[in-house]
């Protein structure tokens, strides 16, 4: 049952005045919950707990952070229909998507309990003493990660499991060590609520200290600054508009002790179509990206917002059919009124810009709260000389460019901001014959792709979800995968330091079985 309180550690409070509802995109109305906006004695004995929680936390063993990790998956599973109901009531969005989404969350908690089971992720690092090194003494010096404290996690509106309460900034940041709070989003509070008891039963269960997780409900921007703002709190995991993460950026570095924020924001995802894609398969191509741009009502943050191609025929077939391909598919419902109202406020405006043809816009009846797609035209030249064309329009909307020639595409390419992904669409011999458009695309994202589609992002230890800022604060770090551990440690060292009294991961027996680097050499042993 969803009580609307904030979960302090174990223990539920409503110490607040000030109230909110979520709301339902899908029938267009308020859900029937109520929830307690965080107290600023609330937070402050959230971050308490949190800190003295971190003091047991940081020490424990891969193995048994681990079991908690593994636990809080079958404890989401264990929620059943009553979180899928939720999820569908509170973002409008299908019952597949949300089991989906189940699958993807329970996966991301697995891969980091089998990352520290394995335990190699410290990055171990030994350089052995050498007393009679001449002319000066080599002293033993000894290095790995550890975890950084609490940290503060906010919500994505988009991913209600999958980036929010138990997502993969919760779950990493868990993984490194650090106590996690969850300032829940307001658009799915009850579905936060029900992951959030799911986390907490699996701390209880496994013997997890107090304050290692809490989740606290705020409809509005005073609780996130708070928590961002206190002292205690040590980093901060932020997945939303490009305007959210700065402001929260800003204020954690205005801090006495500035702290990191890793915040994956804004990105319009360009996509090259080089020559052999557009005259070989450049209808198939099209019709793919129809369905790439409305997929989840373009509520994804890898949509393809942008297309490039080299003017000419070819390239006029492919704006033909990827605009009509796109006002076949039945427009879904967005996960707000305040998102749906936001998307026809860009839409308008992008749509309004000097050199702009509008070339699909939907235009048949539709429920409240579902995005009409878009597509629009414009040149080269006329993209370069405004900016404002380079904004993200979240939803099922996107620009495609008509490029005079391959220099003015690599100029553009060169002008972009950072962004999460690129793709290039062609042939092998394409790649080679346009080095340099590969060159400027791959300085400006986080991850390439050749011939598939942005939209979907794997979860392992290669993957890359970052980028030049302002797809992120921070273009050394992925959000997603394995690696994203690393934002949440630092590296420490121990010189001289006596065998017996140093972490198990540096000790000269190797009692972890990890692979270290010593002496310049991985190895085991």
């Amino acid at each position: 049952m969803i009580s609307g309180t904030n979960a302090i550690g174990s223990k539920s409070s409503k110490q607040g005045t000030k109230t909110f509802k979520t709301f339902n995109p899908k029938e267009n109305k308020d859900t029937e919950w109520t929830f307690y906006e965080a107290s600023s004695n609330e937070i402050n004995e959230a971050v308490a707990l949190a800190t003295d929680a971190f003091k047991a936390y940081k020490d424990f063993s891969g193995a048994k952070k681990a079991e908690f990790l593994e636990a809080i998956a079958e404890e989401i599973e264990a929620l059943g229909d009553e979180l899928i109901d939720t999820y569908c009531k509170e973002s409008g969005l299908p019952d597949g998507r949300a089991r989906g989404e189940r699958g993807r969350t329970m996966g991301q908690l697995r891969a980091f309990a089998n990352l520290l089971k394995e335990g190699s992720w410290v990055e171990a690092v030994i350089e052995k003493a050498q007393p009679n090194r001449a002319p000066m003494p080599k002293s033993d010096i000894r290095k790995m990660l550890f975890p950084l404290g609490p940290v503060v996690v906010f919500g994505a509106s988009n991913f209600p499991l999958a980036f929010s309460t138990a997502g993969g900034d919760t779950a990493s940041a868990l993984a490194a060590g650090c106590p996690v709070i969850v300032k829940s989003h307001p658009m799915h509070a009850a579905t936060g609520e029900l992951v959030s008891s799911a986390i907490i039963k699996a701390a209880e269960k496994t013997g997890m200290p107090n304050g290692v997780f809490s989740n606290l409900n705020s409809s509005g921007i005073e609780v996130g600054q708070q928590l961002v703002k206190h002292p205690k709190v040590k980093a901060v995991g932020f997945t939303g508009s490009i305007n959210g993460g700065t402001a929260l950026y800003k204020l954690a570095n205005e801090r006495d002790e500035p702290i990191p924020v890793f915040a994956e924001m804004g990105s319009i995802n360009p996509v090259v179509l080089l020559p052999s894609a557009l005259k070989n398969e450049g209808d198939a191509w099209a019709t793919k990206y129809a369905s790439s741009i409305t997929m989840g009502a373009g509520q994804f943050c890898t949509n393809p917002g942008l297309v490039l191609g080299l003017k000419g025929t070819n390239l006029d077939s492919f704006i033909n059919t990827i605009s009509e391909e796109i006002l076949k598919l039945e427009p879904t419902f967005m996960l707000h009124p305040n998102i749906y109202a936001k998307y026809n406020e860009g839409k308008k405006e992008l749509s309004a810009q000097k050199g702009i043809t509008v070339t699909a816009d939907y235009k048949k009846a539709t429920n409240p709260n579902t995005a009409q797609p878009s597509i629009l035209k414009v040149s080269g030249a006329d993209f370069l000389a405004n900016t404002k064309l380079h904004k993200e329009v979240f939803g099922p909307f996107s620009v495609v460019v008509e490029c005079e020639n391959t220099d003015e595409m690599e100029t553009i390419l060169n002008h972009l901001e950072g962004q999460l992904t690129g793709t290039v669409l062609g042939s092998e011999e394409d790649l080679a014959a346009h080095a340099g458009i590969i060159d400027a695309l791959q300085s400006r994202v986080g991850r390439i792709l050749f011939n598939g589609v942005p939209t979907g992002v794997e979860v392992n230890s290669s993957m890359v979800h970052g980028g030049p800022f302002p797809a992120s604060t921070d273009a050394r770090f992925t959000s997603v995968g394995t690696s994203a551990i690393k934002r949440w440690v630092r590296p420490v060292s121990f010189q001289d330091w006596p065998n017996k009294l140093l972490p198990l991961a540096l000790q000269n027996e190797n009692p972890l079985k990890i692979t270290r680097l010593v002496e310049g050499v991985y190895t085991k042993n």
